[in-house]
Parts: structure tokens; sequence; C-alpha cells
């Protein structure tokens, strides 16, 4: 560390300098928000800038990490913690790679490296969580889930458990592990460390799946190799499950969620239970999915003493993450676009869509990319449940640079062929036709891999129908 007389750390300055300087220059280009780049040029100036920054934190670091719902969840969390009174550092932009989160505390710390800010609430991609916890030596780690997703970037699950297990026996009792008990994979992942767990799922008697559904990714007991059984079967492998070859089970949970209402695509009613009690909630988001994030941002509220009322306010008040069921009007047509990027996560979004009816009820755009922040390999889209869309009249669109694999995909789930229908792949061509096509003042329901959100929120956003992402 290089130290001035007066004990400032002048190359932490020089990278934090270099870091806003790179940011400006991004953002007057016009080159998109500076919301990574910068992080990287801070880092190469200074090494050990991560650990540096995120150690000044008087209250430390909370990372969020999980194959679906990291986003969200830790939006929920640094939303209560701002309502808590709490100065929060957020990625909010969901730049969630090292250099991201460099970035955005390089951001909010002054020119001598203190942070204008007492906590941070890291969103951790899955890939990036090893070193960002090893710099980090995070208060809280929550854990939502793990799913398979993009293959190429990732490698199987093993290959994640393992690399996520080798990072969290580096801790001590110092952070404490927030889980989704009713992922088996999680449980093994965080069975038998040294930092203290709560544990938190569901407790649903409604909105069960009958069996395992085929994209299921953890069916086998990680102890002993036998299938395991469920009492109850929420989301893919999410639920009350117990190996009766070796007897692991689900444990007792912490914090759970009841009684859940879903109210179509506007919001959620459950009751939540902690050891204080049990709280009605409202959530400001619909789907079952999003009554998981919820749960998992209580739970985290609560180990952070986060006062319930404080939490309930907050998840009423709560708005979409941008791309995640978030809503624009352009042209004079309301539009609601929702990300899709893996089987779990697309057919929570279809079996949402179809739930009280059977079969949607807008028109549907489905963008297809697979540039590298999507995934190469789209073979994924064989383990979805298309055949959920095969009954009702609305019209499916495709678009992308997979649109034609898209479509496909639809003609085998039972799609009629008049209800389909192939428009060019560059997305902005594709989003006018098809929005043009539909009756002035109806509604529309599009679904983007995530360069395709990135680039149907740009045309958007240039229209003025919602903010650019990194302004959020």
């Amino acid at each position: 560390m290089t130290r001035n007389k007066a004990g400032i750390d002048l190359r932490l300055g020089a990278a934090i300098t270099a870091s806003r300087m790179a940011r400006l220059v991004i953002r007057q280009l016009g080159r998109g928000g500076g919301t990574s780049a910068p992080g990287l040029v801070a880092q190469k100036l200074d090494p050990a800038v991560l650990g540096k920054l995120g150690g000044r934190l008087e209250h430390g670091t909370i990372v969020v990490a999980g194959t679906n719902g990291k986003t969200t969840t830790s939006r929920m969390i640094a939303d209560m913690l701002e309502l808590a009174g709490y100065g929060v550092i957020h990625n909010r932009s969901g730049s969630n790679l090292v250099r991201g989160v460099i970035n955005v505390l390089a951001d909010r710390s002054d020119w001598f490296g203190r942070p204008q800010g007492s906590i941070g609430v890291i969103e951790a991609d899955e890939a990036a969580f090893p070193e960002l916890v090893a710099n980090l030596r995070p208060r809280v780690i929550l854990l939502n889930n793990l799913f398979r997703d993009q293959l190429d970037r990732y490698g199987e699950l093993d290959t994640v458990a393992r690399k996520w297990r080798t990072a969290l026996e580096r801790l001590d009792a110092s952070t404490t592990l927030i889980v989704n008990a009713d992922d088996p994979s999680l449980m093994a992942v965080t069975d038998n460390l040294p930092s203290p767990r709560v544990t938190f799922g569901m407790k649903l008697a409604d909105h069960r799946l009958a069996a395992l559904p085929h994209a299921a990714d953890s069916s086998t007991c990680r102890v002993c190799g036998a299938d395991l059984s469920y009492d109850a079967l929420y989301v893919s492998h999410l639920g009350d499950w117990h190996c009766p070859n070796c007897g692991r089970q689900r444990p007792d949970l912490d914090v759970s969620g009841h009684d859940l209402q879903l109210n179509g695509m506007e919001s959620l009613d459950m009751t939540v239970e902690t050891a204080a009690g049990q709280t009605s909630l409202k959530v400001g988001l619909p789907g079952l999915y999003n009554a998981y994030n919820a749960v998992a941002a209580i739970t985290a509220g609560q180990v952070l003493e986060v006062p319930m009322p404080v939490m309930r306010d907050s998840l009423a008040a709560f708005s979409a993450a941008f791309g995640r069921l978030e809503r624009a009007t352009w042209q004079g047509r309301h539009l609601t676009m929702i990300l899709v990027k893996n089987p779990v996560g697309f057919n929570e979004v279809l079996r949402m869509l179809t739930s009280a009816t059977g079969e949607v009820s807008d028109p549907v755009l489905i963008a297809i990319n697979d540039l590298d922040a999507d995934g190469r390999d789209v073979s994924w889209l064989w383990d979805v449940d298309f055949e959920l869309l095969a009954g009702g009249q609305q019209r499916i669109a495709t678009t992308g640079i997979r649109g034609t694999d898209m479509t496909n995909r639809l003609k085998y789930a039972g799609v009629a062929q008049e209800r389909l229908q192939s428009l060019p792949a560059a997305t902005g061509t594709a989003l006018d036709q098809w929005v043009q096509e539909l009756p002035e003042g109806s509604s529309g329901i599009i679904l983007p891999t995530y360069t395709a959100m990135l680039d149907i929120r740009k045309v958007l956003a240039a229209a003025g129908a919602l903010d650019a992402f990194w302004k959020q």
C-alpha cells in the first residue's frame, strides 16, 4: 500500500479518480451507463480496491447470490434498509461482476476512499461470487436458489456448487448465511460450515406442483445419491424434501411463507412467520417466485434487525427491477416486460401468465438472443414448458438472433401456425412492428433474454417511456 505522510492511500485515490473519469467519459460519449468498465480501470490501478472499499463500510456488506431472483431480492433488501435509515450502497443497475461491484463502491466513495454510505447490498453473479466473498468478507450472505443456467459460462450445477462451497469454507462465524432450505442443493452446499445458518422457505397448502418437472435440476440426494421425495413441491426442485434412503430432509424453517394469494400480474398477498410471530404482507409484484424473493428479503431484514413494520411498508411499495415485470406505455400501448433466461425462470413466468384461465391474456413477443451475456447455447428452450401456450387465441411473435429457433420450438409445443408471427431479428425493428399491430390502448407482454431486454429498453428509454437502466 502506498501512503503519503498524511496516511492517505495514494493508490486507492488514483483508482477512484480513474474510475470516475472513465465513467464520465463513457456517459458523455453516449456509450452507456459506465456501470462496469470503470471498475476494471480501478482494479488495474489498485488490485486490492474491492477489499479496501468494502472493508470501510460501517455495517459491512450483504451479498445476494442465486440463479434466479437475486436482482429483485437485493433491491428489496436495499429498499428496506433505506427506509430504516441506513445509507445503502447497492449495485442497483444489476452490474454484478467484480468490476461492476468495484465501480459502484468507487462511485459512492470520496477521493480518500471514505464510503458515502454505511452498508453495502451487493448482487453477485454466480461465477463472480467466490472472488466477491473472498474480498468483501460479508456480514451476511443470502443464497436464493441454484438452477441450471448458461452452461457455457457456469458449467453444470455441481461445478457452481463446488466453487461456492470452497468460498464459504474460508469464512468464519462473523458471516451469517441465509439459505433457501427448500433447495436441497443449497442445503448441501452450506452444511457443517463455521458460519451460522438461517433458513427460509415455503409452507403452502396451495400453488403446488403435482410432480417434479422435467427441467428440475436437483432430484437426487447430494449425500447418498438416492432419489429425493417431496411432501410439497413449489418451483422446480424447491419444496419440502426428504431423502428416504439416508434421512436428510428440509430442516425446520426460521422464516416461512404461508397463505399465498396471487393477484394476477399485479401483486401478491401472503403471511410470513418468524420467531416473533406471523405478519400479513402485500408485495407489489406478482408470482410465486416473487413470494420466494420477499420471504428471502424478510429473512435478511430479520438478521439485520430491521423492524417488521418497516419491511412490510417497503414491500408494499416495491416496484420491479428493470426488465423484471417492468411496465411502460409506448405509442398508446401498455407493455409489460419480463426477463426470461433459463428453463425454471421461463416456466414460472409462463405459469404466472396462464394460471388464471389456462391461456395468456394478451399478445406476446418473445425475443431470444444468444450473445455472451445470454449464453450461447439455446438448447435450454427445449426444457421450457411452452406447451402452456398451446391453448388460446392470442398472437405470439418472435424476434432476436435466435427468433427462428423460438418459432420452431413453439410449433413443436403445439401452438397453432396461424397464431405465430416471425418478426425481423433486429429487436428494435420487431418491437416497432409488433406494437403497431396492437390495437391502440391495448396491452402486450414482452419476454426477452438479457441482451434483447437491454435492446428493447434502449428503444423505450430513447422514446421517454422508461429511464435508462443505470439511472434507476
